[in-house]
Order: C-alpha cells, then structure tokens, then sequence
C-alpha cells in the first residue's frame, strides 16, 4: 500500500502522461508542426518517464526515488518548452508537467 505522499505523486505522474500523449497528438495536428518537434518529443519522453516512475512507486521499487528526481527534471522541461506555446493542450500540459515535477520532488526529496 502507498502513503498520501507516494498516491499524490503517483496520481501526479499518470495525469501527467496523460496530458502529455494528449499534447503531443494534438501538437502534430498543428499547421506547422515542424515548429512543434521539441514540444512533441519532450512530449513522448516526459510521458514514457511518468509512467515508468509510476510504475516503480506502485511497486514499491528501490529505485523510485531516483527515477522521481529524474522524472522531474524531464517534467520541468517539458513544462518550459510547453508554455511556450499558446494552444490550450501546450499550456494544459506544462501545468500538469509542473504539477509532477513538484510531487516527484517531494517523493525523492
């Protein structure tokens, strides 16, 4: 069973997934979407790392914390490079990024 801090960020790390599939499918909608390649790549790599962290606190692995804090640099610059951007999936995305960023710190704090 996980404590309030490890559901919170476990909760934290498979809504960011989510806001990040969603982003990078609707950033390859976008007109120009050569522009949006940073944004689709953090995309995918910040979404594969909050599952594999999720999956790791819900297990209870040794290497949770670890992934957490890398997990949070990866959310962090997701965040940067989506708000950057003015579509509401961009900007819905780096708050959920950030959101993550902040419970993973605390999970590996």
């Amino acid at each position: 069973m996980t404590n309030s801090v490890n559901q919170a960020c476990l909760d934290a790390c498979n809504a960011c997934a989510d806001a990040c599939d969603h982003c990078s499918t609707a950033c390859l909608q976008e007109q120009d979407v050569k522009m949006m390649a940073r944004c689709i790549a953090l995309d995918m790599d910040c979404a594969a790392l909050c599952r594999t962290a999720a999956g790791a606190i819900a297990r209870g692995s040794a290497f949770a914390k670890q992934l957490c804090q890398l997990c949070a640099q990866v959310c962090r610059a997701c965040a940067a490079e989506c708000g950057k951007h003015q579509m509401d999936h961009c900007q819905a995305c780096a708050k959920a990024c950030l959101k993550c960023a902040d419970e993973c710190a605390r999970m590996a704090g």
